[in-house]
Parts: C-alpha cells; structure tokens; sequence
C-alpha cells in the first residue's frame, strides 16, 4: 500500500522560529504515528525550490510568523504546484496584516478596538497627543507591530509617557505599528475547522495579559477556561461571529481568533491561520473538548490540503 509522503516546513527565520520548531515537532511525531512518510524541511537552512527534489505528495506548513504566515511561503507552495495546508496566499496576507484585517471588520460590522494605523514615513512627523484626540482613543493604549504574531511587540501603555517610551523603541523595529483601545473583559478565543467553530476558550493569565511567555511557558501558569465561563447564548453567538471572520476571510484547514468579551460585547484582537500545535496550544487543546484526538486532528489537516487555496 501507497504511504503518502509528507513535508513538514518548520523552523524558518522568524521571531517566532522556537514555537514553529515545537509545532513541526509535535506534527511530525503524529504524522509518522499515522504512518506517512515524513521529511522535515527547514526553509532557514534551504531553498524553498528545493521543496520539488524530495517529490512529496503533500506540504505540512508548521511556519509561525513573518515569511511563513503571511502569504510568502504559501505563494511558493502556489507556484510549484504542490498541495498544503493551512490558508492560502490572500487569506495570509490580510489576517497577518491587522491594518488590512481591521478595515475588513469593521466594513462588515464586526466589532474591533478602536484604532489608528502609522508607518515609517508617519514615525518622524506624527503627533501621537493629536492622533489620539482624533481617533478618540484612551488609555490604557496598546501598540503592536502590525505584522507579528504570538503577542511579539505588544505594549500595553497605561499613560502618554509609557506610550511615548514604548514608540521610541518599538519604530527602531518595525516598518508599520497600530495603535488601539485596550479592551479589558475576558481573553478569549476560537478554533476553527474549516468554516466550523469548534469551540471556545477563556483564557486567565497571571501576566498582565495572554502574552509570549504566557503562550509558551509552562511556568507562567495561565488558566485555562474550557469551555468559556460566559452565558450560552453569548457562547453561541461568539461561534457564530468567529464563522462569519472565517468567511470573510476564506480562511482554510484550521485557524483560531482572538476576542476579547466586555460588557456583553465581542471585540476581535486579531486571526491567526498558522495557531501553534504545541503542547500548549489552544487548537488542540479545544480539539480534545470535542472529542478530536490530537492525531485526528493532523489527519484532517493532511485531508483537507489542497492547491489554489
């Protein structure tokens, strides 16, 4: 019998490079568990045009962040020809992109924190005081690289001298930033499968907020919540909200939104097409909830691969 063969794309050159290593990790274990064959495949250390000399049925994308989720490697897949999974080019270009993701959601009525958008060219010349006042924003503010994922960059700024101070070094980094509403309430978020919402859930971080270190450090002991501690109906409407963002997005294969829930309201942070699959990841753990394996869950993803995605 045919074993299917298997590339895993892990690792890469992005900040998040040690969470993309663990995701290929835990994926390649079940793969060969499930009996593909497998090839890991490090984009840092090789040319991505070299992906077509190991023949490979299907790529695994395990890239986290800049170059692996942001519709780069996914345009790579697209031009040689070779089925993947995970979203497709437009898809990760938008969701990585918050600017792009923002102006989405909120032309289809989908409540995201109030905000303001700057790049390199505005940096010198802004006067953030006024842009505030314009934007109605107040504090406390969070600026974020517009193009990161994992919480890497993300102040929250409780006065105008913390704002100022995390600008300063924050636009020494990166080429665009957002500055948003902190939104307090509930952390929470949203698996997907495909265009279904599998579930939700909350998030009660010891940190002042669901950060790096409280994504991927057992020690910072964050709670986790599942299914979300919020009224049924309200959890309803939350799966709900999150399949509507999936299919504005054409998100594919699995995905996960982060909410934030106050005062009755669900407020979008951002999408992510590439969640971790870590031991502490959510999608998985959210997957187990409903009675998807970890296994199983690889092996949808593996069935649900395609081009022209």
């Amino acid at each position: 019998m045919y074993k299917k063969k298997i590339l895993v794309v892990l690792g890469g050159i992005s900040k998040e490079r040690k969470v993309s290593l663990e995701t290929g990790k835990s994926c390649i274990k079940s793969l060969k568990k499930i009996g593909y064959r497998v090839i890991k495949f490090d984009p840092k250390y090789s040319s991505i045009f070299d992906i077509k000399k190991y023949k490979p049925d299907i790529i695994f994308n395990a890239l986290h962040g800049k170059y692996g989720e942001d519709g780069t490697i996914q345009s790579m897949f697209e031009y040689i020809k070779i089925p993947y999974t995970h979203s497709g080019v437009l898809t990760s270009i938008i969701a990585m992109d918050k600017y792009f993701s923002k102006q989405l959601f909120i032309k289809n009525k989908i409540k995201t924190p109030n905000y303001f958008f700057l790049n390199k060219n505005d940096f010198s010349s802004v006067n953030l005081k006024n842009k505030i006042s314009n934007y109605k924003l107040k504090f406390p503010i969070v600026i974020k690289p517009n193009n990161e994922g994992s919480s890497i960059g993300v102040k929250i700024c409780k006065n105008f001298k913390m704002l100022k101070n995390n600008f300063k070094i924050l636009k020494k980094n990166y080429n665009s930033l957002i500055f948003e509403n902190f939104i307090p309430g509930k952390e929470i978020q949203v698996a997907l499968m495909g265009k279904k919402a599998i579930g939700a859930i909350e998030l009660r971080p010891r940190r002042q907020f669901y950060d790096y270190k409280a994504k991927y450090n057992k020690s910072s002991k964050t709670l986790h919540v599942m299914p979300a501690e919020i009224p049924r109906n309200k959890y309803r409407e939350l799966l709900k909200i999150s399949e509507k963002v999936n299919k504005i997005l054409k998100c594919k294969g699995i995905s996960r939104f982060d909410f934030r829930y106050d005062k009755k309201n669900f407020y979008i942070l951002e999408a992510n097409t590439q969640p971790g699959m870590t031991d502490l990841s959510l999608v998985p753990e959210i997957a187990r909830h409903c009675k998807i394996s970890f296994t199983n869950l690889i092996k949808w993803i593996v069935k649900d691969a395609s081009i022209n995605r």
